[in-house]
């Protein structure tokens, strides 16, 4: 594939993170992708926000999973923004999706969305963790998905991959070294890297031979452009 550049959470680091608004922004700014969080609400909607609580990222307080979206759709999420749903920002851009989960139940509910709308070739579907990238397999045969890693890393991560039928990793730059990139590069396994945000973030992506990166802001999309 061609180098992949991901927003993260929209472009994060200049828009409240996971609202329509940094998503749109993303798509202007010409990310090739969106990357966006997914955790069910009390009544069962799929809530675009990365952390359990609404502690860090709105005006409110408590665990998302306590809250009907109508109690969410009152936070303010940023600048204004309220809280969206999965639905929306799908209908909002129009660039492929990144939808990371976090659980199982959140799998089968997107696996729903994801076969009513019939958007297979649009969304990939990641996860940290193995048993929720199996359900949504199971759930929804053919769905793409990409495991996502951070803590120390060597062969195990082709392995898992290899085992949730992942064909693309997403890792912590941190913890990435050239004989795991090509360890999963001869596994057929392509590699991209989170947060990737400076100049030098994204020469070491170079260095490592990676086939994409995560980013919070529009700069590195432009940088990989001009050839910088």
């Amino acid at each position: 594939m061609s180098f992949l550049t991901v927003g993260h959470r929209g472009v994060m680091g200049v828009e409240p993170e996971n609202t329509l608004r940094s998503f749109v922004r993303a798509e202007r700014e010409g990310l090739d992708q969106i990357e966006l969080d997914l955790h069910l609400s009390k009544d069962g909607a799929l809530v675009v926000m990365h952390d359990r609580k609404v502690d860090r990222t709105t005006d409110g307080r408590g665990p998302i999973a306590d809250m009907t979206l109508d109690e969410l759709r009152e936070l303010d999420a940023g600048l204004g923004e309220r809280v969206p749903v999965f639905e929306e920002v799908v209908d909002a851009v129009g660039k492929p999706i990144q939808a990371e989960i976090k659980d199982v139940a959140a799998a089968r509910v997107l696996a729903g969305v994801l076969r009513e709308r019939g958007l297979l070739d649009r969304v990939d579907v990641l996860s940290f963790h193995d048993e929720a990238l199996r359900e949504i397999r199971e759930c929804l045969p053919g769905v793409r998905t990409v495991l996502v890693a951070e803590g120390p890393m060597g062969s195990e991560i082709v392995t898992r991959a290899q085992a949730v039928g992942a064909r693309l990793v997403s890792l912590s730059l941190r913890r990435i070294s050239l004989a795991l990139v090509q360890e999963c590069h001869r596994a057929g396994i392509s590699v991209i890297a989170w947060t990737v945000n400076t100049p030098a973030d994204l020469a070491l992506v170079r260095a490592l031979g990676l086939d994409g990166a995560v980013t919070d802001v529009p700069d590195i999309k432009r940088a990989v452009e001009s050839g910088n």
